[in-house]
């Protein structure tokens, strides 16, 4: 219904009689028309029975129903809201004067000039006269408060038609007589505010009878506008009465007004609440997000510590691989979500800002510092486990390598004294000639030989086993057995010795003669077969290098040790000229050999097949040699790739991150257009992951080979991993501020002007182009941007409180962020606790409360539902059962009180 209070609180201005006198100016010879006077007859009536209507009355004929003026004043008190003179209740003429006088006067007292209508016309029943009276009334309490863009009263009502039909076929709305005939601007006005009501692609302009009854049933039925003309009267007429029409019309701009308003505030509150709720589910994101994240990198950091030993190579290489599957598979995808994290963070932050919320603060442990905090943990652990990883392989291959060399001297040391205890303990001297028993001496002499010769190799054997235990070799305890039977045997055969010397000593006496080429052949045979045995040892001897030089080295001493292979045969050729002199000797002499040389059990055929085996070795050392520096510089060629493709990743990351810090600085265009630029800047930045990804296999192949030093590059592949990552981070941070900046722009209401010009501004005195302000600059920045700030003191005046607000924490310097911000705040509005109580308060039609009833009827089920679901009771003095607190909700939301 129409509310028309607000109009009777108004005082009389000289421009408001102007327009009531202007109105009053009615042709009354018109009212003599038949068809106009019926036509304003039947609205005019039904216009007062739908005012009456509220006082539980209603006139039948409106000539005679106002002639006692006691309907006329009750007319008068429903529309103004006002209460008139007590009417007089007589029945006589003077009676009937006095109360239509006391309605003139009060509709005077509005501002209303009444021309040519006095209470005698009214009381005689004068019909023009009741129609003008009424015509008046409807003028001053229905259209005159109608405004429309600085246009009143009838223009308004008209542009508000021109304005509501513009959109639909076939209206043309110029005046309040023709342009209604055929009904169409009636429907297009109720479609235009309630579509749902009629179907207007099916009326036709050709039928006006039926346009019209459908317009009147569907305002009586559904709008609560009463039918106050008749479709076949409007269509018979050639001009229908205007007053009539402006009446009826003027019913549809009160009805609707009213619903606009409520629409407005709806709009408002769901506007509100659809902001609080993105913003919750944002917080509720991150929070899962950051825990999720956590929870990995919780889960991650005990396995990188774990330091659990395996006894093989192959066993850390399946560690190595499970590290490498975790480097390039586990690991991307939680970086990606660590950035998301940040920007997401960032994003909340700004929203709650622009929208006047307070701040998001994430549960304990989940902040960004947090998660870098645990990040950067994980990373230690994760360099720290590749470094044990690769120190394990070097020591597991140093111990596979020492266990080998064990067992070969080992084997050799057992074989060398197999039946050495027999020997040393036989009493073959007992019966033995003088020459047998010297012979036996001097033979054990040639042992003590051999035996001391045999003492460096025991000791090597012993060193071996010792690193063995202190490299902490899963097998030690089979080594420290055959280490201790050797040792223990090698006692055995030291104090066997001992004892046979010592028996032969006693019989030297009775010893004369020795053969002292046989004794000279054992000497000279002894240390020569020992030379023999170590250099067969020392070319089958595993060697284990890391560059060419050592390689090379290996090389040198193999060289210098064939150069003494010429001296070597002559002492063999020495050694077998002795036997050959022994033979010699027995032939000339006719002395019958007893066998075997009785000093030593070399042999010449046993030297010169020793002989043989370590000249044939010499050109396997020689290719094993070959093989190993070959390798060595395969090893060197993977070094120089990797150095070159690390180099030049290494450049381009470092360019990419310079040139990034000069595009944040530097961009131009809309930011849109920044946006689209940097999004496209990211993706020519991925399209670079080829080459990253070509040093890792790069790297791949180093750590495969082993090589754990590279002489041509400075860079790491750890140190690019890192880089590559901060690259990312920082293009995602800066197309995220850039975002920001247009949340800003749309939430504020900046013009892309104003942002080339605070953009312009910061930069200009941005001098060392850091992205922040100092005090100073940001001052004189204020001061070209018009701000009055030139004389403040540090801590005085308006910059100290400009520098409270862009710089709450004192830091002495101003982002571009906060100067966006500040800038935004300063110049554009708002929305506001107030204003949303205000906004509940015309839902709940200026109650202190509001009902579950009325926001589901006003609001979106969700958002009506939201709102139910965290309101308090209300308990003021006005309470009723199911009232609840809109206005606590209202401030809650922007951070002033607890729900």
């Amino acid at each position: 219904m129409v509310d028309y209070h607000a109009a009777n609180n108004q005082s009389s201005t000289g421009g408001v009689q102007t327009y009531m006198e202007q109105e009053n100016d009615w042709d009354r010879d018109l009212l003599l028309d038949p068809a106009w006077e019926k036509q304003q007859r039947k609205t005019f009536t039904a216009w007062c029975n739908s005012h009456l209507r509220k006082a539980g009355t209603q006139i039948e004929n409106i000539e005679e129903d106002f002639r006692d003026g006691l309907k006329l004043m009750l007319l008068l008190e429903v529309i103004s809201g006002e209460r008139l003179p007590k009417p007089e209740r007589g029945k006589m003429r003077v009676h009937k004067i006095n109360n239509v006088n006391k309605a003139l006067d009060f509709i005077a007292s509005k501002g209303v000039k009444l021309v040519s209508i006095g209470a005698e016309e009214i009381v005689d029943g004068n019909a023009k006269m009741t129609l003008g009276m009424i015509w008046t009334i409807i003028l001053r309490f229905a259209i005159q408060d109608i405004s429309v863009e600085e246009t009143s009263a009838k223009e308004g009502l008209l542009l508000w038609c021109q304005r509501k039909t513009a959109p639909y076929k076939n209206v043309n709305v110029q005046n309040f007589h023709i342009s209604w005939k055929d009904g169409l601007a009636f429907n297009a006005l109720i479609h235009r505010h309630r579509p749902d009501l009629i179907d207007y692609d099916s009326l036709r302009k050709d039928d006006p009878v039926t346009n019209l009854n459908n317009a009147f049933e569907v305002a009586e039925k559904h709008l609560d506008i009463p039918k106050m003309l008749d479709a076949e009267d409007i269509v018979n007429t050639a001009r229908p009465d205007e007053k009539a029409i402006m009446t009826y019309v003027s019913s549809f701009y009160h009805a609707f007004s009213g619903a606009q308003k409520a629409e407005t505030a709806a709009n408002r509150i769901c506007k509100v609440l659809a902001v609080n709720q993105e913003n919750e589910q944002m917080m509720e994101d991150y929070e899962k997000l950051a825990s999720d994240l956590l929870e990995w990198i919780r889960r991650t950091i005990p396995w990188l510590e774990n330091r659990t030993q395996e006894k093989t190579v192959n066993d850390m290489q399946a560690k190595q691989e499970d590290f490498r599957d975790y480097r390039c598979v586990h690991k991307p995808p939680k970086v990606q979500e660590k950035c998301q994290l940040e920007i997401s963070f960032n994003t909340l932050q700004t929203k709650l800002r622009l929208s006047n919320r307070p701040a998001f603060m994430p549960s304990e442990g989940r902040m960004v510092s947090d998660i870098n905090g645990a990040w950067h943990t994980l990373e230690g652990a994760e360099k720290g486990y590749e470094e044990w990883i690769l120190s394990e392989i070097r020591r597991l291959e140093r111990l596979e390598h020492l266990a080998e060399k064990f067992h070969q001297k080992a084997a050799i040391h057992e074989s060398w004294t197999d039946g050495k205890e027999a020997m040393l303990t036989q009493k073959d001297y007992e019966t033995s000639t003088l020459s047998e028993v010297k012979a036996l001496l001097r033979k054990h002499e040639a042992f003590e030989s051999d035996l001391a010769a045999h003492q460096d190799r025991v000791e090597q054997i012993a060193a071996i086993a010792q690193e063995l235990n202190e490299l902490d070799y899963y097998d030690s305890a089979s080594v420290n057995a055959r280490c201790q039977k050797i040792c223990d045997q090698w006692d055995v055969l030291g104090a066997l010795t001992q004892s046979r010397k010592e028996s032969l000593e006693r019989t030297e006496k009775q010893l004369e003669s020795i053969d002292e080429l046989y004794l000279e052949y054992a000497k000279r045979a002894a240390p020569f077969n020992n030379w023999m045995e170590g250099a067969m040892e020392d070319l089958q001897d595993m060697f284990i290098v890391h560059n060419i030089e050592e390689i090379q080295g290996l090389i040198t001493a193999h060289e210098q040790f064939k150069s003494t292979l010429s001296e070597a045969n002559k002492e063999r050729e020495a050694i077998q000229s002795i036997q050959a002199e022994v033979q010699k000797i027995a032939q000339s002499n006719g002395i019958k050999l007893s066998g075997a040389n009785p000093y030593t059990t070399i042999t010449p055929e046993s030297i010169d097949s020793k002989w043989e085996k370590a000249m044939a070795m010499v050109p396997l050392r020689d290719n094993a040699l070959q093989e190993e520096l070959n390798k060595q510089n395969s090893n060197d060629t993977l070094r120089a790739k990797f150095a070159t493709q690390a180099n030049a990743v290494g450049a381009y990351i470092q360019d990419k991150m310079e040139e990034i810090g000069r595009i944040s600085i530097e961009m131009n265009g809309t930011l849109e257009d920044q946006l689209t630029n940097l999004k496209e800047y990211q993706k020519n930045i991925m399209s670079y992951m080829p080459e990253i990804n070509k040093l890792e296999g790069f790297h791949q192949l180093i750590q495969e080979a082993l090589i754990f030093d590279n002489q041509y590059t400075p860079y790491t592949m750890e140190h690019l991993r890192v880089g590559w990552e901060q690259l990312l981070t920082t293009i995602a941070r800066t197309i995220n501020e850039v975002e920001n900046q247009i949340l800003t722009r749309d939430a504020k209401g900046i013009s892309q002007e104003q942002l080339y010009e605070y953009r312009a501004s910061f930069n200009h005195f941005d001098k060392d182009h850091s992205g922040a302000l100092m005090a100073e600059e940001f001052k004189a920045c204020l001061i070209s941007l018009g701000y009055d700030v030139e004389n403040d003191k540090q801590g005085d005046g308006e910059f100290a409180r400009i520098m409270g607000i862009v710089d709450p924490n004192g830091s002495g310097a101003v982002t571009f962020q906060a100067f966006i911000d500040f800038m935004s705040t300063e110049t554009t509005d708002t929305d506001t606790a107030d204003q949303v109580i205000a906004s509940f308060k015309i839902l709940a039609a200026d109650k202190n409360y509001i009902t579950a009833e009325e926001l589901r009827r006003e609001l979106p089920p969700d958002q009506a539902e939201y709102c139910i679901a965290r309101m308090a009771p209300y308990t003021g003095p006005d309470a009723v059962p199911g009232a609840l607190d809109y206005m606590s909700f209202s401030t809650a939301l922007y951070g002033e009180s607890d729900l």
